[in-house]
């Protein structure tokens, strides 16, 4: 048994070099690049069926 498994608490590893913001921007922008593009939203022109007249 190693010297850090007797202790009985856990063991944290971090990534040496790396700060905390630079973890959060990667992750933010893998989950920009992983969803999907909105569908393009249709023109005022093709929502309004045309000029009606009053009745």
């Amino acid at each position: 048994m190693s010297a850090t498994e007797s202790k009985g608490q856990p063991q944290w590893f971090a990534v040496a070099g790396v700060s905390m913001r630079d973890l959060l921007a990667a992750g933010e922008a893998a989950a920009l690049i992983s969803t999907p593009p909105r569908a393009p939203e249709p023109e005022f022109s093709e929502r309004v069926p045309g000029h009606r007249e009053a009745a």
